[in-house]
């Protein structure tokens, strides 16, 4: 029992010694040791394995039991001294806490002494500095009060000097002095409920008042209203009085300014009444000629007399700019009959000239003052008038390709004065309307007069189709005009400017465009583009001269430069006009007529060329499949339209090399008009013998790598064709080659005939399988039962994209298809 005590013992003993491994890392710190015994991890029976290592070691045991022994004592000494140690230390720390209490109490009566005496010093000092502080607000007020007396002073001086110096008109001393009497009396604002206070300010306003009266009626004096008499120089007096007016009231200012001007101008009003001839416009540069005049004059005599920053050289010219445009806004309307464009014209230039000579020499700060009229609407524009402008630029601006702006002049500065004087001269525009729709008129009727001289343009194969050059000189006046009326101005005549330009725009497209477009002969007389169209299967018609040729891949060009050039008039037209009209600009319809010359001229061409093919494929339909013999070379009629192909084709693509989208557009819209119609023709030739399909087959294969190679034939350039173009051949003529491969087919076993039909042409159409047998020759009594065979195994329509169908004219020939088939591809193959 005694031993299951200890070890209960010994347990909870070392459950209370377990340490936190930071406080046993805290203990091997300040107590390092290298004893095992120390360890936090001491494991006994190492231990003793470590002091007998060995059976023979156990012979010192009892010399290892004494050591132990005498450490345990020496421990239990170490753990006693220390307990005592602890006591005492507890004794010794109470001890101290008391004397620490004991400081603390006499450490706070010593700060309550202290706080005692602090008041008692502050009260002290209130009691010391109470004197001074009444001294400062007395010292504070008393010199508020000689302030304020040396101002009463100061401001009852200045009044009285201020109304002896008015009587004496010393305008000069005036101006000082009455600025100082305004800043004192701003002083006494809250002051204005003293009597005396308020005398003087009454004073000083009627002084202000008796001065500006007194310096108008001196103005008056020496610039009376009526009559153009002036004094000899400048007087000081009125110098300085003007200074003084930029201190009074600002309408003092205003009068004067007014009646100098008014005073200074009325000459001009004599001069150019309505009813003298100078006022008219062919001598509206006297007009100019004067106010400069009047300008020089002005700075000679009265320069100095007005102050800088009342601008008074500017103000008479501003003034003189508003009573000219009314002056002449009058003699115009009633004179309205007598304007001529040329008139019109050299008016304006010579106005805009004018306000450009305002604009180098004044800023314009004065137009936005409300002394002075302010212009209502300035014009949009603000380059000056180019009516000189040099043609030769003109010209290369308008032939670079459909731009009318390429090379972009950097923007003239803003001109404050433009329009001025010049918008009076907006309400008769319309003269210059009516002149540019006869100029235009006239222009358009020697464009066709010169083209019936010289002739159509000679055919140009190294740049391509000859743009015709009237176009370029349509639009090179077209610009001239455009830039012309956006310096008149840019509201309603440039829309009126625009209306013009379209109507002429449509009569180019008409007259010199589609009107001299060649027209097609047959046996049964001419024939025009849409007779052309509506042409019967089989007549002859005449094909295009090379001149021909070239004159309408010429007007195509010329289309196509006129389209892309139109679109740029609209654009430089709708920045030229005001904002508010843009809507109203709009050239689509006469993009579109260009658009339609172009199409007409590409069909003419397909037309041209198809028509040219048509005798060959008649002979085609015409011959007897049914008696060939032996598969040979390519038959003549091959020959043939490949001949007419490489004679036109070239031609065409030389002459349409700028406009190489264009002519792709001729071989897409060939390949369509041709293949359907070769289709047509080959569904023409029955009976066809097995032997005579395989020839069909082969020239079929020959057609196809022709078209093909259209857009680059005999061409020293090979560029591989379009992707849209291959694929219309690709397609149209892999079905023509499917269905010569059906009539090759043997058609018994029916089943098997109608479904290799089906799998090759995925045509569910009744006649198509009618015409099959009959180009394979057979009886209407067999025809029924495969027929109604066909009509029973068609499948249902398909559900996926129709890309289907064309994968299917590809696929590879089926296993029924007969050995004859197989032979004819590696003949194909090898003669190629």
């Amino acid at each position: 029992m005694m031993e299951e005590e200890e070890l209960e013992f010994v347990e909870e003993l070392e459950a209370v010694l377990q340490l936190t491994p930071d406080v046993q890392l805290a203990i091997e710190q300040v107590f390092p040791s290298q004893d095992p015994l120390d360890r936090a991890d001491f494991n006994a029976v190492e231990y003793i394995n470590t002091l007998f290592p060995t059976e023979q070691s156990l012979a010192n045991i009892d010399e290892v039991v004494n050591k132990i022994r005498l450490k345990i004592r020496r421990l239990d000494d170490n753990i006693r001294t220390v307990v005592r140690g602890q006591t005492n230390v507890g004794q010794d720390g109470r001890q101290a806490l008391e004397e620490a209490q004991k400081a603390i109490q006499q450490l706070f009566g010593k700060i309550k002494d202290i706080k005692d005496k602090a008041e008692k010093s502050e009260q002290m000092v209130k009691e010391i500095t109470r004197d001074i502080k009444q001294l400062d607000h007395a010292k504070r007020h008393l010199t508020t009060s000689i302030t304020t007396l040396n101002h009463l002073h100061m401001l009852a001086g200045g009044v009285d000097s201020l109304e002896a110096m008015t009587r004496r008109r010393q305008y000069g001393e005036v101006a000082n002095l009455l600025q100082g009497v305004m800043n004192v009396l701003e002083h006494f604002h809250k002051y204005m409920g003293i009597p005396q206070i308020r005398q003087l300010s009454e004073r000083v306003k009627a002084a202000q008042t008796e001065l500006g009266q007194q310096i108008l009626a001196d103005f008056e004096e020496a610039f009376p209203s009526q009559g153009t008499k002036r004094p000899g120089g400048p007087s000081n007096v009125l110098r300085d009085a003007c200074l003084v007016a930029n201190i009074l009231d600002p309408r003092i200012k205003q009068d004067i300014i007014k009646k100098f001007i008014k005073q200074h101008l009325s000459e001009y009003l004599v001069l150019f009444q309505e009813n003298q001839d100078v006022a008219w416009l062919d001598k509206i540069d006297r007009r100019y000629a004067w106010i400069k005049r009047q300008l020089v004059d002005y700075e000679e005599k009265y320069g100095r007399m007005f102050p800088r920053e009342w601008y008074m050289t500017e103000r008479i010219a501003v003034e003189f700019c508003h009573i000219t445009r009314t002056e002449l806004g009058k003699i115009m309307r009633t004179r309205a009959k007598e304007i001529e464009v040329k008139l019109l014209l050299f008016a304006i230039q010579r106005t805009t000239n004018f306000e450009g000579f305002l604009a180098k020499r004044f800023s314009g700060c004065t137009l936005t003052d409300g002394t002075l009229k302010k212009l209502e609407t300035p014009l949009a524009s603000t380059n000056p008038f180019l009516e000189d402008e040099p043609a030769s630029e003109m010209e290369d601006l308008a032939m670079e390709k459909g731009d009318l702006d390429q090379r972009k002049k950097p923007k003239a500065p803003d001109n404050p004065f433009h329009g001025i004087v010049s918008k009076c001269f907006e309400p008769h525009l319309y003269v210059y309307i009516e002149s540019q729709d006869k100029n235009l008129g006239e222009l358009i009727d020697r464009f066709v007069a010169d083209f019936k001289a010289q002739g159509p343009p000679k055919p140009n194969t190294d740049e391509g189709g000859a743009v015709l050059p009237s176009c370029a000189d349509l639009f090179v006046y077209y610009k001239k005009c455009m830039v012309q009326c956006s310096q008149l101005s840019t509201g309603e005549p440039m829309i009126a400017l625009t209306t013009i330009f379209q109507k002429y725009l449509r009569e180019y497209a008409w007259k010199i465009l589609s009107g001299n477009l060649p027209k097609t002969t047959s046996s049964s007389g001419g024939l025009t583009i849409s007779s052309l169209l509506k042409e019967k299967e089989g007549s002859e018609v005449a094909k295009f001269t090379v001149e021909e040729l070239c004159l309408i891949c010429s007007i195509l060009s010329t289309a196509e430069y006129c389209l892309a050039t139109t679109q740029q008039l609209e654009e430089k037209l709708k920045e030229k006009v005001d904002v508010s009209l843009t809507e109203r600009i709009n050239l689509t319809g006469e993009m579109d007529t260009f658009s339609t010359v172009i199409s007409s001229s590409i069909q003419l061409l397909v037309q041209d060329l198809d028509a040219a093919c048509d005798p060959a494929l008649t002979a085609m339909s015409k011959m007897q499949w049914q008696n060939v013999e032996h598969v040979g070379d390519q038959s003549p009629y091959v020959t043939s339209v490949i001949l007419h192909i490489k004679q036109n084709v070239p031609i065409i693509r030389d002459n349409l090399a700028s406009t190489r989208k264009y002519f792709t557009q001729f071989c897409i819209k060939f390949a369509n008009s041709f293949i359907p119609k070769f289709i047509t023709h080959l569904f023409k030739c029955k009976p066809i013998s097995m032997v005579g399909a395989e020839q069909l087959l082969l020239d079929t294969h020959s057609l196809k790598m022709v078209l093909l190679d259209l857009p680059s034939i005999g061409s020293q350039v090979v560029r591989k064709a379009p992707a849209s173009y291959t694929k219309i051949v690709v397609k149209g003529m892999t079905r023509a080659e499917m269905i010569l491969k059906v009539v090759m087919a043997p058609h018994e076993p029916l089943v098997v005939f109608v479904d290799n039909y089906i799998k090759l042409l995925t045509d569910c159409n009744t006649e198509t399988f009618q015409k099959i047998l009959d180009m394979k020759g057979l009886k209407r009594s067999e025809q029924s039962s495969m027929l109604e065979l066909f009509r029973q195994r068609l499948p249902t329509p398909p559900s996926g994209p129709e890309s289907s169908s064309s994968l299917s004219l590809l696929a590879p020939t089926p296993e029924q298809e007969s050995s004859r088939i197989r032979k004819l591809e590696k003949l194909i193959k090898k003669r190629l």
